[in-house]
């Protein structure tokens, strides 16, 4: 079949000049120029529908990336720069030199009708004009090579933390506060961060050589200080840690453990079948906590779950702030105990557990704490902030446990036991609604309105981007068809998806679309978890 051209696109649209809309559906399929190739992959139905999907290949030959840019998946996938964080995403793909780029755009009409020209003008012009954008002679390669060797950088220190022992690393020279909580670009005139010497170390990046920089390491570590110093802005650094981030955001050599995950408290948010026992006891009215659901959770059975489903999804390191703690949740001093007996608290706090979780799960706690002094007689590592410089005051914490006791006595009614796996009933996963077989969209970072229901996920810090989150909403469909339909765990799910995502890429969830950026899978388990329709059973 002979190739048709852009001569031959002009021409049929010069055709279809004032047809009802639905005929621009004759575009479907692919379309020859001398540069490049300009598939139109899905037509709206009318002018007021979601946009048509369109994408463009564009050669080697065409695109001359410079071979340096190529080398490795971390330099294609940082060719793509949205954001702070770099991400893969569908939008922009790089394949042996071969660049596609997906997009969306509104066909013109006259009312219901074909525009003909104004099409003519986007296809025939606009489009030229966005493939010669993204190919080298209109890209400053310096900077390009400088945003892949940061890239490369990040990924080889992240590399490094578990063999040297450490849960995060901050460099020298690294400006951790934002602009505010909507601007997520560096505060002009910022600190620079400096480790103290006690906490320096050492770790080696392909480009930048010799990185000096604050280790945290493994076990439990917290984070003192007065208020307005930056315990949270170094919380949240670290909490960004787990994404690369472009040259200039402050926070390019500021890495963490992939598994880190921030959990809180989240008062009215659902859980389905999770085993909280390991932190609450059997609740007034025989409430079986081994097999907890609600709709409406407290604050501390919400912590609780956050905690033991962060465990189910494979994490590694907990990242947890008191501002966003439920304080009943994380202890009881000495005078509460007295007044409250231990028969009548079912919550055992998290200082009575967050020793175990290291020592008997290899689950390390970063903590930042400034109300509770009874957090030094578990820590193996306290940083104090000081308008926003670390100080190591491990010693002085120490000797101030020894010399001012709290009186106050565990409370561990049994050693620490792993959650027990969860299955998930594939039919409560439900995207219908009305008669709609799959109804699902996604309104912002934060939003999915899946089905019936909206799913809430603005608790989820380390989810940073709208397309994160259409992928999330795609994962859900495909781990209920692929997985959980096959009597799976969550987390035989997750390792399916993770092991299929490896091989075929995020094409595996939308095909063509051009919406989607890679997650983790633990915002994957924790949307699962907040979904309301939700069934779940311990194993």
């Amino acid at each position: 079949m002979t190739a048709r051209t852009f001569d031959d696109l002009r021409g049929t649209l010069e055709r279809l000049d004032g047809c009802g809309y639905k005929a621009y559906r004759r575009l479907r399929g692919p379309w020859h120029h001398p540069d490049f190739e300009l598939y139109v992959d899905r037509v709206q139905g009318d002018p007021f529908a979601p946009p048509s999907a369109l994408r463009v290949r564009i050669p080697a030959a065409v695109a001359r990336l410079p071979e340096q840019c190529l080398g490795s998946a971390a330099r294609r996938i940082a060719v793509d720069e949205p954001g702070q964080q770099v991400l893969e995403r569908t939008a922009c793909t790089v394949e042996r030199g071969d660049v596609s780029v997906r997009f969306t755009a509104g066909l013109p009409a006259r009312g219901r009708r074909v525009a003909a020209a104004a099409a003519a003008e986007m296809f025939c012009a606009a489009v030229p004009r966005l493939v010669a954008s993204v190919c080298a002679t209109a890209l400053d390669l310096a900077a390009l090579e400088r945003h892949c060797d940061t890239v490369e950088d990040a990924r080889a220190l992240r590399e490094a933390l578990r063999p040297a022992g450490l849960v995060a690393f901050v460099a020298d020279g690294a400006r951790l506060p934002r602009r505010s909580g909507i601007d997520d670009r560096p505060l002009a005139g910022a600190v620079s961060f400096r480790a103290p010497a006690s906490l320096a170390c050492e770790l080696c990046a392909p480009h930048a050589g010799a990185v000096r920089g604050m280790g945290i390491p493994q076990g439990v570590t917290l984070i003192v200080g007065g208020g307005y110093h930056g315990k949270s802005t170094l919380l949240r650094a670290l909490a960004a840690g787990v994404y690369d981030h472009v040259p200039g955001d402050g926070r390019e050599r500021v890495v963490a453990d992939p598994d880190a995950v921030t959990v809180r408290a989240e008062d009215g948010r659902s859980i389905a079948g999770a085993d909280i026992s390991a932190f609450i006891g059997p609740l007034p009215g025989d409430g079986d906590t081994r097999c907890f659901s609600t709709a409406n959770a407290s604050g501390s059975t919400s912590q609780a779950a956050a905690i033991v489903e962060a465990i189910e999804s494979g994490a590694r390191v907990l990242l947890v702030d008191e501002d966003t703690s439920a304080s009943n949740f994380m202890v009881r001093d000495r005078r509460m105990q007295a007044l409250v007996p231990r028969r009548d608290e079912p919550i055992t706090p998290f200082v009575d557990r967050v020793r175990e979780l290291h020592e008997r799960h290899a689950l390390s706690t970063v903590l930042v704490m400034g109300g509770s002094g009874d957090y030094l007689d578990v820590a193996d590592t306290v940083i104090a902030m000081r308008g926003f410089q670390p100080e190591d005051v491990t010693l002085r914490a120490r000797q101030i446990a020894a010399r001012i006791a709290t009186g106050r006595v565990a409370e561990i009614p049994a050693p620490l036991a792993p959650p027990r796996p969860r299955r998930v009933l594939a039919a409560s996963i439900d995207p219908r609604r009305g008669r709609r077989a799959v109804a699902v969209s996604v309104t912002d970072r934060a939003r999915i309105r899946f089905g019936s229901s909206d799913l809430d996920l603005r608790a989820l810090q380390q989810l940073v981007h709208p397309s994160q989150t259409r992928a999330i909403a795609a994962a859900l469909l495909w781990c209920r068809d692929n997985a959980f339909a096959r009597g799976l765990t969550v987390t035989e799910a997750l390792d399916l998806l993770a092991g299929q995502l490896a091989r075929a890429g995020l094409a595996l969830l939308g095909g063509e679309r051009g919406d989607l950026a890679a997650f983790r899978r633990h915002e994957l388990a924790a949307a699962l978890s907040r979904l309301r329709t939700l069934r779940a059973t311990p194993m």
